[in-house]
């Protein structure tokens, strides 16, 4: 083991969660050197049945005790990806649920007041925490305790560390992405052809696009409208590759990609009043006014001509504007059930200012964290992020160098933008979605992805 700096400053990295929040539960920290990233020290356990937010704090105070046994003078960069707790143990925020009270009160005094800093990190950023967290809970599962000599915990970030590529073009947060990265740099021999898409937004040659969640304005809180520019054809276009390595934000040749037009379904009645409607609720029918927004968006996409398979998440108002572009494209229209909103338990129906009134400190986690959920055994949006994400794969692998229109909701859709940029899942906040919008994302064969277009109303102002 090696001896961190002469200041002794330690890095703690914490990490907790819950399969079911409350559910069986488990935490996972570990103490970093911060000069050489080297593991001072692992701590994880299985705690039974807790919640995301007890399980992190509990994360905290393990890898707060496991510095002070390292270097009890030393100070402390915890990094964590619960906004929650970074900002509750940094004073911004006040702790209100009696559980966590008397957690954050221990992590206070295992150090002394000003020698520990927070800092909110992605969560991908802190994956040596969460498999340990993960691996506790396996371990719980099997009626077993944790045991470091059996953890591959630090074997795995030191392999994402080692697998890392200097920074590129952005793209989803994909090892694909980082082969492509790395493939920037090759020596293709003189003289080869590769394609290169253009900047267009969607065919099917080169690229082929808050009544849900609508919870940055909508949640089938559904959003308000938005303009984008119209999309317009891409072509493909051929180029002579030099002998040099290639520079700047195209790869080799990353082939045809498969393209996903993203629109969302049109309004239903809840969609106005900015009511929580995901798939946990009563499943509403489009509006009249939505029935006017499937045929408006049904005419744009007829026009543009590209979409070449239609799939549908299975909620009704999803099937129905689907089944208004089928009816014009000439398409069948297959059901996935991948696509479906968020399941927002007892929220669904209600509005946001109901939701904070009946459940404010529910609300305030599920705002502050993506692993928690809403109340009453809804999905949290790490959750839907990995249900989305498999659809998503699954779903490009069948799909390969084709233009398909996916008609689904705020969450599914938001998600898809999010992996697509490798941002954090805060940014789900900060997307407006109108119903009826249209969006799109081109998905390349090495892992690469494209953003396009995002919430396109112009066909709804004609």
């Amino acid at each position: 083991m090696s001896v961190p700096p002469s200041s002794r400053e330690l890095i703690v990295e914490a990490d907790g969660g819950s399969r079911g929040n409350p559910g069986p539960a488990g935490y996972g920290a570990v103490v970093l050197d911060p000069a050489t990233g080297e593991t001072l020290a692992e701590a994880a356990e299985y705690i039974g049945v807790a919640t995301n937010n007890v399980a992190e704090y509990k994360g905290l105070v393990a890898g707060l005790k496991a510095a002070r046994a390292l270097f009890p003078d030393a100070t402390v960069h915890v990094r964590m990806d619960s906004k929650l707790v970074v900002e509750q143990m940094s004073g911004r925020w006040k702790i209100k649920h009696p559980d966590m009270k008397p957690l954050a009160a221990e992590a206070g005094r295992v150090f002394p007041a000003g020698r520990v800093r927070y800092e909110w990190i992605p969560r991908e950023r802190n994956k040596h925490a969460d498999r340990l967290a993960n691996e506790a809970m396996d371990a719980g599962k099997l009626g077993r305790r944790w045991e470091p000599s059996a953890s591959t915990a630090g074997l795995d970030a030191m392999a994402a560390r080692n697998a890392a590529t200097p920074a590129g073009p952005p793209g989803d947060a994909t090892a694909g992405a980082a082969r492509a990265r790395a493939a920037l740099g090759a020596r293709p021999s003189a003289g080869t052809r590769t394609s290169v898409p253009d900047e267009g937004l969607f065919t099917e040659e080169a690229l082929g696009a808050p009544g849900d969640f609508e919870a940055t304005g909508d949640f089938e809180a559904e959003a308000g409208t938005g303009g984008a520019t119209p999309a317009v054809p891409e072509q493909a276009a051929t180029a002579t590759v030099p002998a040099a390595p290639r520079q700047g934000w195209t790869g080799p040749d990353m082939g045809a990609p498969a393209t996903f037009v993203l629109l969302r379904h049109g309004e239903t009645a809840l969609t106005p009043e900015k009511r929580f409607s995901g798939s946990g609720g009563t499943d509403p029918e489009l509006s009249a006014a939505g029935l006017r927004q499937a045929e408006a968006v049904a005419e744009a996409l007829a026009a543009r001509g590209t979409i070449q398979e239609i799939v549908s998440s299975p909620l009704t108002r999803c099937r129905q504007t689907a089944a208004a572009v089928a009816a014009r494209l000439g398409l069948d229209v297959r059901v996935d059930q991948g696509l479906r909103e968020t399941d927002f338990g007892a929220w669904e129906g209600l509005s946001f200012g109901e939701v904070r009134e009946r459940y404010p400190e529910d609300l305030d986690a599920w705002l502050a964290s993506p692993k928690a959920a809403p109340t009453g055994g809804g999905e949290s949006f790490a959750t839907v992020a990995r249900r989305v994400a498999a659809t998503r794969d699954r779903l490009t692998a069948a799909h390969a160098g084709r233009t398909v229109l996916l008609v689904t909701h705020v969450t599914p859709i938001k998600t898809l933008v999010r992996l697509a940029l490798g941002a954090p899942p805060e940014s789900l906040f900060r997307m407006e979605l109108s119903a009826a919008s249209i969006s799109a994302v081109a998905y390349y064969a090495d892992g690469n992805a494209s953003v396009r277009l995002l919430n396109d109303t112009s066909h709804l102002r004609a």
